[in-house]
Parts: C-alpha cells; structure tokens; sequence
C-alpha cells in the first residue's frame, strides 16, 4: 500500500464574528468597498483564552471522527502555520500533548497559505516511502494576532480557524500528486517585518508596528493568478489529464478577483471553483483544509472524482495538490 488518501477531513471555527459594518465603526472603509475589492462579508475571530494550536486540537478531533480512527492510530502530526502559539516547541507538539498522543514525530512547517498543500505532499511522501500508515495534517491560524486593525488595507482580509485532515496508506490512488514551489526573492512583498531573529521585538519595532503583516497587494494580485494557473497546468500536464477532468478546484480564499482571475485564465467555469470566502475572510493555510471539509459535508465532492487544491502564499510559496476523492 504505497499510496496515501483522505479518509477524513474536520474544521473549527470561532464563534466570534467580525462584519464588515463592525470594521466600519473601526476604520475608514464600507461593506460596499469590501465586498467589491475582496467578496468577503465577514470572518471568524479566536478568542483571546485560545491560541493556534486550541483550534488545531479541535479540528484535529473532526477529522478523527470523520474518519473513524482513535488518536492513537495517529502515526505523525504535520501542522502548517504562520501563527505559532509561540517560537517552540512546535505547535504541532503542543496539539500532541493536548490529544494526549506520545513517541511519534510532530513538527510544523511554514509556507504560508500554501502550508497545507505543501503539508499534503510530505505526508503522502512520508507515506508513500517511509512506511508510515496514518497520518494528521492540521492548519491553524490566528491571523487576527498578525492583524493591524488600524490599516484598512490588511484588517479587512484576515480571519481565523483551522482545518485538518487524515491521511492513510492505501492502494487506492488518492493524493496523485503535487506541484510546489517557492521564490524567496518576493518575500518582502507579503510578510511580517519583527519578531524573528533579524529584528527581535523592540520599542521601536513595536511602535512602528512591524509585528503586524504587511502586504503589497497590487503586486501580489498579479502573482498570485499567475502562480495559481501554472501550478493547475503543470499538475495536469504532468497526469495527462484536461481541466475538464477536474470535478472541482478548492482555491486559497485569499481575494474572489483572485480565485475569478484563476478560472477566467484556466478557461474554466467559476462554479468548479470552491468559494466561501465571504464567511471567512483570508485564514491562510486554514483555508484549504475548512473548504475541503465544508465541500465534503455537502456532497460535493464524491468518491472518484478529482479534486484540484491551489494556493500561493508569503514566502512567496504556491502549490497544488492532484487528488482522488476516496472517501
């Protein structure tokens, strides 16, 4: 059984909702101006008594659920974030210990938006040659924690959740395959200036706010529809197979002019393409992983059929993940 598939998916979200009337009484924007620049109506906000890796926890439970497993047939816990509970442990190791999980590797990764894809694919390497059976994939993120509520270009976008996935050994086909890449020469373009090593928190890092995330949107919009469309191509050219083959595309919700712009350039029809953007705002790799649960829940995605995630990310990271729905 050397492949790897989903056998179950799970999500969290806050109860906390953060409309966009509600950011009209804290900066200067309007509802009609979100909904216009970005499709987004509202998002998810973590509570201040929870962090990364509650949610994680959390999501990690439905997908345990969903697929019918105990935590102790969990054989390794991969977690994608940019909003770490804290610099280590990881919280990948965090969530471990909160599902009371022992001697098995947990570690995360960070890509960004694109984390949960590159984090599908080292699970379905780390299945597919290393002999492990059953892995838990997880993105969480409190993007809220990275939000500068004062600059009305960022707070609009960000929200936050987690999602989570289990992967299996199987010799059914399952994750066929991926496309990752990266281009650290953008990395300044979509990014968090403090807090790191380069520039550890300060007076002066924290009056200027520079732990907060920083973005150059118009360059990105362009890159993003760019990376997006190439790494959908390079995955169907590698397979042999059409973009009419493709059942459905679970876009990162990072910009419905962005998720349009894909499927405009890919010459394919938008309701192939997974939206709920306008509930959740931009959740980083959250995104992926609650719109696959969400799609899964109801119906429609069916066993057979070939699921197409894409993302791009700060780093600047994009990717996709070529996947036969068995569940």
């Amino acid at each position: 059984m050397g492949n790897a598939v989903i056998i179950g998916t799970g999500s969290f979200l806050p109860s906390f909702v953060l409309t966009n009337h509600d950011l009209e009484m804290m900066v200067d924007t309007s509802d009609e101006w979100i909904v216009t620049r970005t499709g987004i109506k509202e998002r998810r906000i973590c509570p201040r008594n929870m962090a990364s890796s509650d949610m994680g926890v959390e999501a990690a439970k439905a997908a345990c659920k969903d697929a019918g497993i105990s935590f102790d047939k969990i054989d390794f816990i991969i977690c994608a974030t940019v909003s770490p509970d804290k610099f280590f442990p990881s919280t990948a190791c965090l969530i471990q210990a909160k599902l009371g999980i022992k001697d098995i590797p947990a570690f995360d990764i960070s890509a960004a938006c694109s984390g949960f894809i590159f984090g599908l694919e080292i699970a379905r390497s780390l299945i597919s040659r290393d002999g492990y059976k059953t892995g838990l994939i997880i993105a969480s993120e409190c993007m809220s924690r990275l939000t500068d509520y004062t600059d009305r270009s960022i707070c609009v976008l960000l929200g936050d959740g987690a999602g989570a996935a289990i992967v299996r050994a199987s010799d059914a086909e399952g994750i066929m395959g991926s496309y990752i890449s990266s281009d650290g020469s953008y990395g300044d373009i979509l990014n968090a200036p403090a807090g790191g090593s380069a520039r550890p928190a300060s007076f002066d890092t924290v009056e200027k706010r520079m732990h907060f995330m920083k973005m150059e949107g118009a360059v990105l919009f362009k890159i993003a529809i760019q990376t997006m469309c190439e790494a959908i191509n390079k995955l169907l050219k590698r397979f042999n197979l059409k973009k009419e083959d493709i059942s459905l595309v679970v876009p990162h919700q990072a910009n419905l002019r962005i998720i349009n712009g894909v499927a405009k350039s890919m010459g394919m029809p938008p309701e192939k393409f997974y939206v709920n953007i306008e509930k959740y705002g931009n959740m980083s790799a959250a995104c992926i992983p609650i719109a696959l649960d969400e799609a899964s829940k109801k119906g429609l995605i069916k066993r057979g059929d070939i699921v197409v995630t894409v993302a791009f990310g700060g780093g600047l990271t994009w990717g996709a993940n070529l996947i036969k729905w068995a569940k």
